[in-house]
């Protein structure tokens, strides 16, 4: 059976890549098992400047899911470039996914220009997404206009793919995407996470230092399934699907919806082995559902709508 798939030309064994901010930088998970085995994995998201993040507490369980807002905590480009792509060489021979984020349009642009110089990024996740820094990629996300005006600061200067990833807390999530691929995006991600609260009834305030976070996990899979849906049907170009994956069988449910890859977040962080055990699983579920080529069925509920 082939599990194998092609973003924007590069092929990849299987479609499951872990998501931004759930992997690190590799070298953990590869503490629990061969990393090499997934198709490839998005890392922390990347500032110019390191980050300390937001204040804590910075997590909230919740029902079939969890809520974070840990405010992009990273070590800046210069560290991620001199310490942590050497680090993963040792453990990790594919290229990766180099997840961006900026408070500028500028910024935004220098972190895809640095490491879009670097032979181990196969391809820049840019973040306009997250609901968690106050003034940050939020702004661009929710705008078309914004949301276009990075994508070409972005693509103006790498040769590398550059996928937009896009925030469910939008009225209109097709008509951002739409914006970004005229504005010559090689492909979407989507969805970010929701945008959700936990209140303490003992201490009768907000869990979250920040009031708010970003909600994920399995309750956000139909969510998530639906937008994907929207914008592979809508959009040309190919659609990373994420918010909610934690099996198998919820891989090929997005790649019916549309999505060429699927990234894997919430699960992560619950269970390290989680994307080995899906990509364990895949040639199971094909198996019993008749899949011969895990490609063949990317978009095919659209097609038989």
């Amino acid at each position: 059976m082939d599990t194998s798939v092609v973003l924007s030309g590069w092929r990849l064994d299987n479609p499951v890549i872990p998501a931004s901010g759930t992997f690190g930088y590799g070298a953990e998970f590869a503490e629990f098992y061969d990393i090499n085995i997934l198709g490839t994995f998005s890392f922390k998201g990347t500032t110019r400047e390191p980050r300390f993040g937001n204040p804590t507490p910075r997590i909230a369980e919740c029902t079939s899911g969890i809520i974070n807002a840990v405010g992009l905590q990273n070590p800046g480009i210069d560290a991620v470039i001199e310490r942590e792509l050497p680090r993963l060489k040792n453990v990790f021979n594919k290229r990766v996914i180099a997840n961006i984020s900026g408070f500028s349009v500028d910024e935004y642009a220098h972190c895809a220009e640095r490491l879009g110089r670097e032979e181990q990024v196969g391809l820049i996740e840019v973040n306009v997404s997250c609901p968690n820094v106050k003034h940050g990629g939020m702004s661009y996300g929710t705008d078309p206009v914004h949301a276009a005006e990075v994508t070409a600061a972005v693509k103006a200067v790498t040769d590398k793919p550059v996928y937009i990833k896009l925030s469910p807390n939008v009225t209109d999530v097709v008509a951002i995407a739409r914006a970004c691929e005229d504005a010559g995006a090689d492909g979407i991600c989507l969805i970010n996470t929701l945008l959700g609260m936990r209140i303490d009834t003992q201490r009768r305030r907000p869990v979250i230092a920040n009031t708010m976070g970003g909600f994920s996990g399995a309750a956000i899979f139909p969510v998530a399934l639906r937008m994907v849906w929207q914008v592979a049907d809508a959009c040309r170009v190919p659609v990373i699907g994420c918010g909610g994956v934690e099996t198998a069988r919820d891989v090929i449910e997005m790649m019916m919806a549309g999505a060429t890859a699927v990234e894997v977040g919430a699960a992560n962080l619950r269970n390290p082995y989680a994307c080995k055990e899906i990509i364990e699983s895949l040639p199971v579920e094909m198996e019993r559902l008749g899949i011969e080529r895990l490609s063949d069925i990317i978009g095919i509920a659209n097609q038989n709508k």
